[in-house]
């Protein structure tokens, strides 16, 4: 089984976005960050927010990139080249619209579902396998709306949803991180 060496948040920079269904990816990434008592350093040379450290005994890289969700390819890329990280060794949380608060997934390949930064991950890396975990933000109904949604704050009960299931997909990082996938997903989908 092969370890997690990257770990990717996805969202948009800039304040106006910070509590947006987009950004619950960097969310996600800054909790980890927190409990982990890691400090992300802007690199320009990888488009992004990087945090390194040691989890559960392995050599861990954090990355949110600054790019726009649309161009985050560019970022992921840029890092796992540097370090020659494959894609299977990297883990991309994200906001799922095809699941509804609450609900967290872990997956490994897989198309993009029309998620433009996931399009551009895969662009970059060459590959579709690499893992996700996937954050359920719900469906606005018209994929005309899809664009405004994602930008907007989810409501109170939404968000109190979303965050328990981040927790719950954070209690379960140490197992994916090991590389023990099958036994992260098996307690992360059973919650």
């Amino acid at each position: 089984m092969t370890a997690i060496r990257l770990i990717v948040g996805l969202g948009n920079p800039g304040r106006e976005y910070e509590t947006t269904r987009h950004n619950v990816g960097f969310r996600w990434v800054d909790e980890l960050a927190r409990l982990q008592n890691l400090s992300f350093e802007n690199e320009a040379k990888f488009h992004g927010l990087t945090a390194r450290g040691r989890l559960h005994g392995h050599e861990i890289l954090l990355l949110k990139p600054q790019t726009f969700m649309n161009v985050s390819g560019r970022a992921v890329g840029a890092l796992a080249q540097f370090y020659k990280i494959a894609p299977a060794e990297v883990l991309v949380v994200h906001d799922e619209l095809d699941l509804p608060p609450g609900v967290a997934r872990l997956k490994t390949g897989g198309g993009h579902g029309g998620h433009n930064g996931l399009k551009d991950i895969i662009a970059h890396l060459c590959s579709k396998d690499f893992w996700r975990l996937r954050l359920g933000i719900g469906h606005p109904g018209e994929g005309a709306d899809v664009a405004g949604y994602v930008l907007n704050d989810p409501r109170r009960e939404e968000r109190e949803l979303i965050d328990e299931a981040m927790q719950r997909a954070l209690d379960v990082a140490h197992l994916a991180i090991e590389g023990k996938t099958e036994a992260a997903m098996l307690k992360l989908h059973s919650s």
